[in-house]
């Protein structure tokens, strides 16, 4: 005599009538969702805008040495003129990634990722120099660097399920 388990009518939660057929958009094999290509597009944009402005930046304190304050005793106190090609060199390395992300290259989503992390290191060491715009930079950067990193709809995850 086996005892087998009453017929209880409806299936649980777990079986195959509940489960969709499509795949799960939080393991990164879904459709892109709104925010990814959102933060994606804002992203591109702001690493066009800032690269430009990190070009002029470049150029100016380039042509005249009395863009930026001098300071004192700084630790990574650099010529200004120096500091002018490092932020033509990385802004139109960030305008270029910028441009490669809005036209949706697959190249520019780890370059801006890379780009971005120079780009807040840029704005750490030259704080002291433009405080106020430094702390903006750094919070784009990190931005940019998030939304980067955050979108899931393009790659899907080879361990996602995959449907049936």
């Amino acid at each position: 005599m086996t005892n087998t388990p009453p017929e209880t009518g409806p299936t649980t939660a777990w079986s195959k009538d509940h489960r969709t057929p499509d795949p799960d958009p939080t393991r990164g094999a879904g459709p892109r969702t709104d925010w990814a290509a959102g933060g994606t597009l804002f992203a591109g944009v702001l690493m066009l805008v800032s690269g430009c402005l990190g070009v002029l930046n470049g150029i100016a304190a380039i042509a005249n040495d009395d863009v930026y304050g001098r300071i004192g005793d700084y630790v990574y106190a650099f010529d200004l003129t120096t500091w002018g090609w490092i932020h033509l060199v990385i802004g139109a390395l960030v305008a270029v990634t910028g441009w490669g992300v809005l036209r949706d290259k697959d190249w520019a989503r780890g370059a801006g990722i890379g780009f971005g992390a120079l780009y807040v290191v840029e704005y750490f060491l030259f704080l002291p120099y433009a405080p106020v715009w430094s702390v903006i930079s750094i919070g784009i950067g990190v931005f940019v660097i998030w939304a980067l990193a955050s979108e899931h709809g393009r790659a899907p995850n080879p361990g996602a399920a995959k449907p049936a």
